[in-house]
């Protein structure tokens, strides 16, 4: 019996046992949800005063209690007037900042909408849901290959020369699917970018901050600090939110900027909100006290996460070596697993017949479009270990079963 057959005999055995894995998004498990659970606690918010003596259960305050500002601020590294605490996803403050901009322009600059062509430059792979904000405004998205320790700078130096470039969009540390986090050499090459439109901007979506998997973090410059130097700090709106800290829907996101941006940001919350949900700041605030206690946190989820990347990886190496190659990430949630060219698609399809729901092969690229149809994202946070290496097995066998027909 041909390779192929046994494959296609083994996928058949698999099929019949009627599975139904998900490792579609990068949510957390059960378990991980379960260690915020004390924060529900009534005492948390009990006095209902933040320490300027404001109650958090009226209007008002409209970019964040001071401990809750003073806390991202510690995580962040920026001083807490630079920093508004708001909502609960930092997604919503992307999408936000950017209407903002194609409404009402950014540094008194006019409107995106109105100066004709916007593009921004988008790192791949990717994060899908910056694309999907991208394309809903109509901004044309140009693809910067992700490398070793970063975005192509040399293209994105490049790019930035013509002036409809408005900006980037990326994850930093841990960069979603690959895990990368950008080198100091990297980030001082931003922070010295010279671009052609003044009204320029980074969304530098910090997401994975402090989602560490070992004891040995991975660092990254501070990007305030290194555009202060080069007095390009007005290019730079930092995001992050507690989404994978505590519970997602139900955390608090923060942004922070320059002091220019800050105050235009805060300028237009006047407009848009009579104040954010201050009581489950004032609780967060109180649970974590500080950024060692937001870390020490973390370590818990580390210690629930390791084992399932490491799984995950262990699968890979014994199934898939000499055929694909993926990243060993040591943060954030995903793998990144790269196939033969034209696998991915056929791959994440027999996935799917078999029970085992994937990202969509595509999903990392702008428009869902991977120009050689190779790149999956491997989400292993979700499911239980057991399910995890079950899922990972099938994923193998599959992507076995396409390579093996291309050839």
């Amino acid at each position: 019996m041909n390779q192929l057959a046994q494959y296609q005999r083994e996928y058949e055995a698999a099929r019949a046992k009627n599975l139904k894995l998900d490792m579609s998004r990068g949510k957390p498990g059960a378990d991980q949800l379960a260690l915020s659970d004390e924060l529900l606690d009534a005492r948390w918010v009990t006095p209902s005063k933040a320490e300027n003596g404001f109650d958090c259960r009226n209007y008002g305050i409209l970019d964040g209690i001071p401990e809750a500002k003073r806390l991202f601020g510690e995580l962040m590294d920026v001083p807490p007037e630079q920093v508004a605490v708001c909502g609960n996803a930092s997604l919503t403050l992307m999408y936000d900042y950017i209407a903002q901009c194609m409404l009402h322009g950014a540094g008194g600059g006019a409107p995106w909408a109105k100066q004709g062509n916007v593009r921004f430059l988008c790192p791949v792979p990717g994060y899908d849901r910056h694309f999907s904000i991208l394309e809903h405004f109509g901004i044309e998205m140009v693809r910067v290959p992700m490398l070793a320790h970063g975005p192509d700078m040399d293209l994105v130096e490049e790019y930035a020369q013509d002036e409809s470039v408005k900006g980037l969009i990326c994850v930093p540390k841990y960069s979603n699917p690959e895990g990368k986090t950008y080198s100091e050499a990297v980030v001082r090459r931003f922070a010295e970018l010279k671009p052609a439109a003044q009204d320029f901007r980074v969304i530098w979506d910090n997401a994975y901050l402090v989602h560490d998997l070992y004891e040995t973090t991975d660092p990254l410059l501070n990007i305030f600090d290194a555009a202060q130097a080069c007095g390009t700090e007005d290019h730079f709106i930092e995001v992050t939110s507690f989404s994978k800290v505590t519970f997602p829907g139900g955390g608090v996101a923060a942004v922070a900027a320059s002091p220019a941006n800050i105050a235009e940001i805060r300028a237009r919350m006047f407009v848009q909100t009579i104040g954010p949900d201050k009581l489950n700041m004032l609780r967060h605030a109180r649970y974590f006290k500080d950024a060692a206690g937001v870390r020490q946190h973390m370590q818990q989820h580390a210690q629930i996460l390791r084992p399932k990347f490491e799984a995950v990886l262990e699968l890979l190496e014994r199934e898939l070596s000499g055929i694909a190659s993926w990243t060993a990430p040591r943060g954030g949630y995903f793998i990144s697993l790269d196939l033969p060219a034209g696998c991915a698609k056929r791959t994440a399809q027999l996935c799917k017949e078999a029970g085992v729901v994937l990202t969509p092969a595509g999903a990392t690229f702008p428009g869902g479009r991977d120009p050689e149809d190779r790149n999956l994202r491997i989400a292993p946070t979700f499911p239980p270990i057991e399910e995890l290496r079950a899922a990972t097995q099938l994923l193998c066998l599959c992507a076995k079963i396409a390579a093996a027909e291309k050839e």
